[in-house]
């Protein structure tokens, strides 16, 4: 069994290729490609013949982020950010112990735009508090071996603390796989040195994701070929390693040169292992392979958890037959760590009807498992989820904190609770920081159910709907925090109850729970209610310290009960960013446009990433309506499928900067003549 056979799939996955942001189902406008996409290269040579429709072939040895006409557009902006572990959720889930490792193809290795697509029909994963290392995965031997992670899903990730790597693809020859290409990957200079080792770590300095994954399979070669790649990974390890960047290495090519997956940590592969930060465990592992590699793994001074077993949910998901036993026993230490293959079946097993509510309630079954609440967790169900065994992370640890509970993808865009677009769109780089624990509800009444909902927003795609039959009071906790109170710290919760009556309060928590899967020792602040949407604003008083966690209480009469929660924030003030500065096109063909711009300043005009969370573009329509085209956290954008409206001369756009409390600046503006 190898990764391999699967990758050949990925040609063509993904139905996203030629949709715009913003714009309903339009297709990329006749005559030049404006649209940008994730990138992807061979080692050096190409294949020979022609590229098919769509596909560029391109060179890693001939890059330079100087001559990378998309690289604004595919730049991660986001910094990785710290993460911390709260008490755990509950009994069973353990810090310090088995990590996750995610897999993921989120689209198809060409094709796939750079910056989100006109349609919610996407992988949003919004489980990263479970989650260690994504690999951006995909590679086919017709498009290109080696991938770049897309700049949203980079940021979405490092907002959560999640290291994204890319990944290098060399298929078997039952898939097109070319030794040549291996050996392009690890040639030498005159002086000895890997100067695709280079290439990588340049590419992953300039595009802002954390490393690579090297999956080696073609097979045929020897042992010096081996010894080749094992001096270009020591090699790759050192020049990443001053850039913050990580490898992991799959279990593949041996010590002599063939292919042959071990399933295992042993004589063959271990050099690799050392030469690398962690190592992906073929699926053929079994308990006792996974006891013996972590065995030795210790002997060779590493950490058994940096092997992940490699778990193939590509097919089944859920239903997939795993000896959780072998990888995280209940009574005893964990013995490796996890490494998800193709999680996105959540999404893709799917009916084509599938709506972004049937989405997440798949994924949170995949992470949180069948109780949907990781503070009641079944550890003698068949699926043993993430929940289960391994403790969440969260990265809310300053001020000021605020999300709307975007995931990052839905069917309008919202502001102030009105549609500005009623177009579907995805683009993870504005998706929020998300409660860690879904969805842990406190109650001895019956359960009210807690998702996101994509039928109405205050603001983004997507709020947090709670319904049910609230016969006793139902606490919901949200997020996990470090956040430092001070004498103008204040909460703000944005809430709209749509049926039925339910008192509302809001739940803050200054200590940690006496124990593992204890409930936060919350202090209660009564909210006021009304119709329509409302910002409730509390002052915490009599608190002090630091707020370690926070959430809500609802008290209904045991009636029917639909409340939404459309935006969180604490605060100390209100801080409004800069404008951006120099909004121009430039590019165009048709309806088809790329605008850039200069960042909003920062402090004492400096520019800080932070102060900024992401752009937003509108197009302002005669009649003066603004309609919502895009966001970014990048300093470029493409938009396409435009067209004049009756009577206008030149399109007129506006462009905002939005800080981390979701205000906005005032714009910066252009236009396009027709």
């Amino acid at each position: 069994m190898n990764l391999s056979r699967r990758t050949v799939l990925l040609a063509g996955a993904g139905a996203a290729a030629g949709l715009l942001p913003g714009l309903p189902g339009t297709a990329a406008a006749a005559g030049r490609d404006l649209q940008p996409y994730a990138s992807y290269w061979y080692p050096d040579s190409l294949p020979s013949g022609t590229p098919g429709t769509g596909i560029t072939w391109r060179s890693l040895k001939e890059w330079s982020a100087e001559g990378d006409t998309d690289l604004a557009f595919n730049a991660a902006t986001v910094p990785l950010a710290t993460r911390f572990t709260p008490v755990p959720a509950n009994t069973t889930a353990r810090s310090g112990q088995a990590r996750v490792q995610s897999l993921v193809s989120f689209g198809p290795t060409s094709g796939n735009p750079a910056q989100g697509a006109a349609t919610a029909d996407y992988y949003a994963l919004t489980h990263w508090a479970y989650v260690d290392e994504l690999v951006f995965w995909g590679g086919s031997s017709g498009e290109g071996l080696i991938l770049a992670p897309n700049a949203p899903i980079v940021d979405a990730a490092h907002r959560h603390g999640v290291p994204v790597l890319g990944n290098v693809f060399l298929p078997p020859v039952a898939y097109g796989g070319q030794l040549r290409w291996t050996r392009d990957l690890v040639q030498k200079d005159s002086a000895g040195h890997f100067p695709l080792a280079a290439r990588l770590v340049a590419v992953a300095a300039a595009y802002g994701f954390d490393g690579w994954f090297i999956n080696a399979e073609t097979g045929g070669g020897n042992a010096a070929l081996a010894a080749d790649m094992l001096g270009f990974l020591r090699e790759l390890k050192a020049l990443g390693a001053a850039e913050g960047q990580r490898v992991t290495w799959y279990d593949s090519m041996t010590v002599n040169g063939t292919v042959s997956w071990q399933g295992a940590l042993n004589n063959q592969n271990k050099t690799f292992f050392q030469a690398a930060d962690s190592m992906f465990l073929d699926f053929r592992w079994s308990r006792s392979s996974l006891a013996s590699s972590g065995t030795a793994a210790r002997q060779l001074g590493r950490d058994r958890y940096e092997l992940w077993a490699g778990v193939d949910v590509e097919a089944n998901g859920t239903n997939a037959s795993v000896n959780w036993d072998a990888i995280v026993p209940t009574t005893t230490a964990h013995v490796t760590s996890i490494g998800f293959y193709r999680p996105e079946w959540t999404r893709n097993h799917l009916p084509a009807s599938r709506a972004p509510g049937d989405f997440h309630a798949a994924d949170d079954a995949f992470w949180t498992g069948a109780s949907l609440d990781p503070a009641r967790p079944d550890p003698t169900a068949r699926w043993r989820a993430p929940a289960v065994s391994v403790a969440d992370r969260s990265t809310v640890t300053s001020l000021p904190f605020a999300t709307v509970f975007n995931t990052g993808h839905g069917l309008k865009w919202y502001e102030d609770g009105s549609a500005t677009s009623d177009a579907a769109w995805n683009h993870l780089g504005l998706q929020d920081r998300l409660p860690s624990r879904r969805w842990v509800v406190r109650t001895t009444g019956r359960r009210p159910t807690v998702a996101f909902d994509f039928a109405d927003a205050w603001r983004g795609g997507s709020s947090l709907l709670v319904s049910g039959d609230l016969d006793a009071p139902a606490t919901l906790d949200l997020y996990a925090t470090r956040l430092p109170l001070g004498p103008d710290t204040v909460v703000e919760l944005t809430h709209r109850t749509d049926t039925g009556d339910a008192s509302l309060e809001l739940a803050v928590a200054t200590a940690e729970p006496d124990g593992a899967g204890g409930a936060p020792p919350y202090a209660y602040f009564p909210l006021t209610s009304g119709s329509g949407w409302q910002t409730s604003t509390v002052t915490l008083t009599g608190l002090s310290g630091t707020v370690r966690a926070l959430g809500v209480r609802l008290t209904g009469a045991g009636a029917p009960v639909r409340w939404r929660l459309g935006g969180l924030a604490v605060r100390d003030a209100v801080v409004t960013p800069d404008a951006p500065s120099g909004l121009r096109v430039t590019d165009a063909d048709g309806g088809s446009l790329r605008l850039a711009w200069q960042a909003a300043p920062g402090p004492a005009g400096e520019e800080a990433a932070l102060a900024v969370r992401h752009y937003e573009l509108y197009r302002i329509l005669p009649d003066g309506t603004r309609r919502f085209l895009g966001g970014t956290c990048q300093r470029a954008f493409h938009v396409g499928g435009l067209a004049p409206e009756q009577g206008e001369a030149a399109a007129r756009f506006e462009l905002r900067s939005v800080g981390e409390l979701f205000t906005v600046s005032t714009p910066a503006t252009t236009t396009h003549t027709w």
